[in-house]
């Protein structure tokens, strides 16, 4: 792969249809003297893609190839990071992050299918879908040409690009009074820029364009019952559905009640903070009602591993390092580890939030029998031996502290004694002679 200006005969953009993959159909003809060939992934951004195909066409691509991603993009990058538990810096759960090898490879199979001998994607120079769009041209295709344009045209602002596309005559959606980016489809819709970019500015209520408001949401709380198997959900509320089905009912039901809205500066690839807001309303609630389902049917230690495989897992597809060993390794760890995560969840969606009240599975390892305060089926005196083994640890530091080299009591330092009247004298008086040390949870004062 090789950034450097070369003679390009056919490129093959990632078109969105929005503000900078309009200017740079346009700008690729004039500075590459290329044919361009427009590829669309549509993973669901629903009305973004009315009219697609015409406007490429108008602004010069010699062809325009779309297609219908949904289905591979929940079960083969969206479902997968959710069994894993996949949430970077604790509240972003990865909706631009994860369509982006999935565009790329689809982007590949254009290039060769058309016979292109260039990649081209619209991300900015500062942000990170740039890294993420070349590493799987990296990884998938290291022999074609990758054109940033964001990395060699003296555009510097979106401001710059609206002015460019007037210039042009180029239509465009965007005004300058909406000055946000967007990224959307169905597991998410994504903000940034504008009045974003003001750490300390709340986001305007019209920014948000899934969620409803506070004054809009229903007065009662409603539930839903999502069901699992093997820690993909397939139900909701007892009817089969497909991945599509599933994830768009969900996200018109948690929609309504708010579910789903995340502000956060998060630590970009590139070295700086940036600011983003998420609405993602049904990967919410199958992130809540999948967690709650792991707790009951996977034991401790299996949990813990996932756990803490969790981030690393989020790190990766953030990183754009999707194709890659380490990420397909921790995959088949996540298959393994919640092969018994099957069974239902019920979810109450109230006010912005997304709660578990109720789960049942036929894996469950809840004990009824076990849990209770019912001591029957079960013989307290087998504690006092578990205790007595767990506690060994304990018992060989606190010989350890109460015993020096000759095995006596070590003689209290002279110089160390605290002067009268002090906190320290205070706690001195507890102290039993012959007793070991005073530890620091017994000093009063």
């Amino acid at each position: 792969m090789t950034v450097s200006k070369r003679p390009v005969g056919r490129a093959v953009l990632a078109y969105s249809g929005g503000l900078d993959t309009s200017i740079i159909v346009p700008w690729l003809r004039e500075h590459y003297g290329c044919e361009v060939v427009c590829y669309c992934a549509d993973v669901g951004q629903g009305g973004e893609l009315e009219g697609l195909e015409a406007r490429a066409r108008a602004l010069g691509a010699s062809d325009v190839v779309v297609e219908d991603l949904r289905v591979p993009f929940l079960r083969d990058f969206a479902f997968p990071a959710l069994r894993a538990g996949a949430v970077y810096e604790g509240r972003y759960l990865l909706g631009t992050a994860l369509a982006r090898p999935l565009i790329a490879s689809r982007q590949v199979w254009c290039a060769r299918r058309v016979g292109a001998d260039a990649l081209v994607h619209g991300c900015t120079g500062k942000g990170n879908d740039q890294v993420r769009f070349e590493l799987a041209f990296l990884a998938l295709a290291p022999e074609l040409t990758v054109i940033a344009p964001w990395r060699e045209w003296d555009i510097v602002s979106r401001e710059d690009a609206l002015a460019y596309a007037e210039r042009k005559g180029i239509p465009v959606l965007q005004t300058r009074a909406d000055l946000f980016s967007r990224d959307g489809n169905l597991w998410h819709l994504s903000h940034e820029g504008g009045p974003l970019e003001d750490p300390t500015a709340s986001p305007p209520e019209s920014m948000y364009r899934l969620t409803a408001a506070p004054d809009q949401r229903p007065a009662l709380p409603e539930t839903v019952t999502v069901g699992f198997a093997g820690g993909r959900p397939v139900r909701l509320d007892g009817h089969d559905l497909g991945p599509v089905t599933l994830v768009e009912r969900l996200n018109a039901l948690a929609s309504r009640h708010g579910v789903g809205r995340a502000d956060l500066v998060e630590s970009r690839l590139v070295g700086m903070k940036s600011r983003g807001v998420y609405e993602t309303p049904a990967g919410t609630v199958l992130h809540e009602a999948l967690e709650d389902l792991c707790r009951l049917t996977l034991p401790h230690d299996l949990l813990r591993t996932r756990a803490e495989l969790a981030p690393r897992m989020a790190d990766l597809i953030y990183a754009g390092l999707w194709f890659t060993p380490l990420r397909r390794a921790l995959q088949a760890f996540v298959d393994v580890a919640l092969e018994a995560a099957t069974g239902e969840v019920t979810i109450e969606l109230f006010q912005g939030q997304a709660r578990a009240v109720a789960r049942t599975s036929p894996q469950s390892l809840y004990r009824p029998d076990l849990a209770s305060f019912d001591m029957t089926g079960y013989d307290a005196r087998h504690a006092e031996g578990f205790i007595r083994l767990f506690g060994l640890p304990l018992v060989a530091l606190a010989q350890r502290g109460r015993n020096g080299e000759n095995g006596t009591v070590a003689p209290a330092s002279e110089a160390a004694t605290p002067a009268a009247g002090s906190g320290a004298d205070a706690a001195r008086i507890l102290e039993v002679p012959g007793a070991p040390p005073t530890l620091e949870v017994d000093r009063v004062g």
